[in-house]
Formats: C-alpha cells, structure tokens, sequence
C-alpha cells in the first residue's frame, strides 16, 4: 500500500514539472501596468515589489513568490555586479518558467537577462 502511495505521489509531482512553461519577455513594473495601461514607460525599479512580463505585448502578473525572486534577480543583475553604483538599463529581458494561471504566472524560476 505504501509503493503504491509513494508511486502516486511521484507521478504527481513529476507531472506537475512537466506541465511548466517558459517565457521570455521583458520585465516591467506591474503596478505601473495597471494604472498607465501601457508598457512603454513601466520599466521596474529598485522600489518596484509587484512585477509583470511582457511576452507579446501581453502582461502577465507574476505571483507572490515570482515578485520576491524577481526582485532578487534584479539585485544580481551581470550589468551591475561588476559596478553597482553603475545605472540599470531601463529595459529589462527575463525568462520565467512557471505554470499560467489565467493572466498570471505561478513562478518556479526567473532568470533577469
């Protein structure tokens, strides 16, 4: 009874892992999103805590867990690591792999580009 529990509770998982998706976009301020309705001047900042990807002209919030990585991916961005007083490129790419949920994304991992 206990193989068959464990082997369940495998397929389980891994089939959740396979029903991730990645996107690549460009990263932008999800509270600027909602207020401007557009992405042209929605770039994030230091200050930004709720994050969106741009994939196709269409945003797609991420969730709670995305924005705390997002926000830690910013803080080790390649362009910045080697000089931190050094300005941020406004635009940022980023690849997110996670499930969709509607026009949001559940995210397991996000790469800042």
């Amino acid at each position: 009874m206990r193989r068959i529990l464990t082997l369940c509770a495998l397929v389980a998982v891994f089939s959740a892992l396979a029903l991730a998706e990645t996107w690549t976009g460009r990263l932008v301020d999800a509270s600027c999103v909602d207020q401007q309705k557009a992405v042209t001047t929605c770039d994030p900042t230091s200050a930004t805590t709720s994050f969106a990807i741009v994939v196709s002209g269409k945003p797609y919030k991420l969730d709670e867990a995305g924005n705390t990585k997002a926000m830690e991916a910013l803080k080790g961005r390649a362009d910045r690591s080697t000089d931190p007083n050094k300005p941020a490129s406004p635009q940022i790419s980023a690849k997110v792999t996670g499930t969709k949920d509607g026009d949001n994304l559940k995210v397991e991992s996000i790469e800042v580009q």
